[in-house]
């Protein structure tokens, strides 16, 4: 398996990961939208290739903290693996490789609303306990899935507040996991 940076060119393998991976085109057409949108910008968008054939994408848009606007932020969303490498590593690797290059470009915290039990495996925590909400109200059952990982010392617990995404994510049938 290899991870890079996606391009252009990239994008029918993007959407087909997107839509496979969820059984669903709504996920590829946010996808898309976010990768349109010049708001999510700067992101960040790999692809994991095995054989060749991508089998993972994950996509990091820009998002902020009014109250500290010093401070860069990014939303994970979404992260998806073709179903027959699911469970193999692909997703980790991604995430791995992904908040390593958000980090070396100066990304002080990324937030996700995912699975609470995947997500923290890699460094995730719930956000709503360090004093973040999300864009939209998280139902009270979903609470824990609003997670935050710090990619710089100290940063959690000396900020918090409303996280405001990019437009094509600014929706609040976004904000159910």
């Amino acid at each position: 398996m290899y991870i890079r940076e996606t391009n252009f060119a990239d994008l029918n393998g993007i959407l087909k990961v997107e839509r496979e991976a969820f059984n669903s085109p709504k996920e590829a057409a946010l996808t898309s939208d976010l990768l349109a949108d010049p708001t999510a910008q700067p992101l960040l968008s790999l692809l994991a290739f095995v054989d060749e054939q991508p089998a993972g994408h994950i996509l990091f848009t820009t998002a902020h903290l009014p109250n500290a606007p010093a401070v860069v932020v990014s939303i994970l969303a979404p992260l998806a693996v073709l179903p027959q490498f699911q469970k193999q590593g692909v997703g980790g690797s991604l995430i791995k490789t992904g908040l390593a290059l958000q980090s070396k470009n100066g990304v002080d915290v990324v937030f996700v609303l995912g699975h609470p039990t995947y997500y923290p495996r890699h460094g995730f925590t719930p956000a709503g306990k360090h004093g973040f909400k999300a864009p939209y109200p998280i139902p009270e059952k979903d609470t824990d899935a609003w997670m935050v990982q710090a990619l710089r010392p100290n940063i959690i617990g000396s900020i918090s507040g409303n996280v405001v995404c990019c437009e094509a994510l600014d929706k609040p049938e976004h904000w159910r996991e």
